[in-house]
């Protein structure tokens, strides 16, 4: 598939409502073909069957596609770097951070997060990547670091996720705090005894929408 093939295939199921509504819902900061998440999979799932036995990540093909200024565009990215994930390589993650850094909103960065977190698991120095980008000044950038163990359960990497939380503690900012809220939520399921313990030694530093988040299943 080539990158005008998507575009012919997105266009002919464009739908001018569906477009304005998803518009506003995102602040009407991207332009939409008005695609619902099955029509816009249907367009590229047999592509995506065919890549997976290519092995290998068209890189040409997802920046033509990220470069394009309709956002149903970022989203076949992300869809096709998790379909193809066991591809992915370290050294692909400093090419995709070329998506985490543009056209940011956290519709992209909710998804491209998996692939952080799923590399993590297989090659170590992600650890230290993501310790880096929860520093960052770029809220994107560290809202990433924050999510990307989501859903580890017992492989969670405790030192790391207390690490990256400790280091965004006193922020104003709500995607922040909303993304260290899921984390220990989300971690709560697997070790209540550790969040609980955790949101107790920094209550004073974690945000009321974090603690809220954090506590629900305590």
């Amino acid at each position: 598939m080539k990158i005008n093939d998507l575009k012919e295939a997105f266009a002919e199921k464009a739908n001018a409502d569906n477009a304005q509504h998803m518009a506003k819902y995102m602040r009407n900061q991207f332009v939409f073909y008005g695609l619902k998440t099955p029509e816009r999979k249907n367009a590229y799932h047999q592509f995506l069957k065919e890549e997976k036995k290519k092995k290998q990540i068209d890189c040409d093909l997802l920046d033509q596609a990220w470069n394009d200024e309709h956002r149903e565009m970022q989203y076949f990215v992300y869809d096709y770097l998790l379909a193809m994930k066991k591809y992915v390589s370290y050294d692909d993650l400093f090419r995709i951070e070329h998506y985490v850094r543009t056209k940011q909103w956290w519709d992209t960065i909710d998804s491209l997060v998996k692939i952080y977190g799923y590399v993590g698991l297989k090659d170590k120095r992600v650890d230290q990547l993501m310790l880096k980008w929860s520093k960052d000044p770029d809220k994107w950038v560290r809202r990433v670091a924050i999510e990307h163990q989501l859903l580890r359960k017992d492989k969670m990497n405790e030192i790391l996720l207390s690490k990256i939380i400790e280091n965004n503690l006193d922020s104003n900012e709500f995607f922040i705090n909303k993304a260290i809220g899921w984390a220990l939520r989300d971690y709560s399921k697997t070790n209540p005894d550790w969040v609980n313990d955790f949101i107790t030694r920094y209550y004073d530093h974690l945000s009321k929408l974090s603690i809220t988040e954090g506590s629900k299943y305590i």
